[in-house]
């Protein structure tokens, strides 16, 4: 006896649908997250690297305020300026692809919704609902439906250059904040392990987050995180005491 198998209705294709949606918004919110977090971590062991190899070399704090300023300034900004571009090259394909939909639609609107449906029935509705879906999401937005599900992209949602530029910004500027005023504030005997000790702790705690945001084992990422901090602070500190006592 073959068993029952219940066709998806039309109520039940729209939830799906409204759940699909509210699933890639999450999506790009924890995507936007996650990328803060990577964005403060690069400005964490950067601007470590950069203090802590200055500090190989001398103690004066003019120096190491400058250093750290001049290595958060830029990479701040070429953080913000690299997003800008990315984002904004994203953008205009977003916006080339529903520009040819939409001469699609207005030239072939019947082969169009044959599509749609088609592109329903795959995710698992039967013909009749896939058409009658396709049929009722054409009247509604026709433009807006095939961006949707034939692209994966929201037309009322693209993604906003200055938007990433800032959040780049301001993401890399935050964690580049930490080594830079853990090594100018504390006196001359303790600035080294201070920064260090904050730059190792500020690591775990990104490596984590980033880890539970992408629903990764926390354990390898904070190990990878503290390492590769721990190894570029060695190398610029080792490269800077050797730059310092050569005098140069």
């Amino acid at each position: 006896m073959l068993p029952h198998v219940t066709e998806p209705t039309h109520d039940e294709a729209h939830d799906e649908a409204h759940d699909e949606a509210h699933g890639g918004a999450l999506g790009e919110r924890l995507n936007w997250l996650r990328a803060a977090v990577l964005g403060a971590n690069d400005g964490i062991v950067s601007t470590a690297g950069l203090v802590v190899g200055v500090a190989g070399a001398t103690d004066a704090r003019a120096a190491l305020l400058t250093a750290g300023l001049a290595g958060l300034l830029a990479g701040s900004m070429s953080m913000a300026a690299g997003e800008y571009v990315s984002v904004s090259t994203q953008r205009d394909s977003e916006r080339a692809a529903i520009a040819a939909e939409r001469r699609e639609l207005r030239d072939q609107p019947e082969a169009e919704l044959e599509e749609l449906a088609e592109l329903l029935e795959d995710r698992g509705l039967s013909r009749d609902v896939a058409l009658e879906a396709a049929q009722q999401l054409t009247e509604r937005d026709a433009l807006k439906a095939h961006a949707r599900v034939e692209l994966g992209i929201d037309p009322d949602q693209l993604a906003n250059p200055w938007h990433a530029a800032w959040a780049s910004f301001f993401a890399f500027t935050a964690g580049a904040l930490l080594p830079l005023l853990a090594m100018v504030l504390p006196p001359a005997g303790w600035r080294l392990a201070v920064t260090v000790v904050s730059v190792l702790a500020a690591l775990v705690l990104t490596g984590w987050t980033s880890a539970r945001l992408g629903a990764a084992d926390p354990g390898r990422a904070m190990l990878r995180n503290v390492a590769g901090g721990a190894l570029a602070m060695a190398v610029t500190y080792g490269t800077g005491a050797l730059l310092g006592a050569a005098g140069v």
